[in-house]
């Protein structure tokens, strides 16, 4: 996680406004999720990778990395579907297992294709939009859009405890290993039990610093960023617009040719 969040500081299009970026990602993702079509997910993944890849500067390596645990959810999570058990033989690929059959559905094999690339699709909009736009300036985007302060602070808050807790957890798990605290599952067990509890205690402790900080900053209620945000350009705005009619069009087209 914080990988992504140095990428997206470092992203080519970090100065593009947050609420064109933001509008291009979940317009596609949508798209890609309402059509149903493996040509439309397709224009979806490959768009989404280029502006992520070329565009946004993110490592290519780092950017199929990325992809690893997905695929392995989907592909998993798809076996139910392309994969029946029987006592008899049915329509479709038969491969016999012990006394029953194992059933590959042709039907179910396109659909189990069509959800893993519309699914990749749409993750692909979601790693746009992480790797080239930092947190703080996604919370300008829910002000923007008129959303409640109190969840824009309680979104900043708990990122902020993450990146807090990730470092204390860190450098216990480096401690524990100076002192072979995971030589076998007992002493792993342990350490982990313990790891977590210093957890929960420093949390809690850095919770009541972080609010007596604020206070000592006269906190009213609100938290006030500090945000540079960068004007939409008219070119920006076309070319969005644009790409988003295309693939509405493109949806359109092919329901009503299909």
């Amino acid at each position: 996680m914080r990988m992504i969040d140095q990428i997206a500081y470092r992203s080519g299009l970090r100065y593009v406004n947050p609420c064109i970026k933001t509008f291009l990602a979940v317009a596609t993702l949508l798209i890609c999720v309402s059509a149903h079509s493996v040509f439309i997910s397709l224009i979806t993944l490959f768009v989404m990778g280029i502006l992520a890849v070329y565009k946004g500067k993110v490592p290519l390596a780092y950017f199929i990395k990325l992809y690893r645990i997905p695929v392995l959810f989907l592909v998993l999570s798809t076996f139910s579907i392309v994969i029946s058990l029987s006592e008899k033989p049915l329509p479709g690929i038969v491969i016999p297992f012990f006394h029953q059959y194992l059933i590959f559905k042709e039907n179910a094999i396109y659909t189990a294709v069509n959800l893993i690339i519309t699914a990749l699709g749409a993750v692909s909009c979601l790693y746009f939009l992480s790797l080239t736009t930092p947190v703080i300036d996604l919370l300008y985007v829910l002000d923007f859009i008129h959303c409640p302060a109190v969840l824009s602070e309680l979104l900043l808050l708990i990122y902020r405890f993450i990146f807090v807790l990730y470092e204390i957890a860190a450098a216990i798990t480096t401690s524990q290993k100076s002192r072979l605290g995971n030589k076998n599952i007992k002493t792993s067990i342990f350490s982990m039990s313990g790891m977590l509890f210093i957890l929960l205690i420093n949390g809690i402790r850095k919770s009541s610093v972080l609010y007596d900080a604020m206070e000592a900053r006269c906190y009213d209620g609100k938290i006030l960023v500090l945000r540079e945000v960068t004007k939409a350009t008219k070119q920006e705005i076309v070319m969005a617009a644009a790409f988003v009619t295309f693939m509405i069009g493109i949806s359109l087209l092919q329901r009503s040719l299909f």
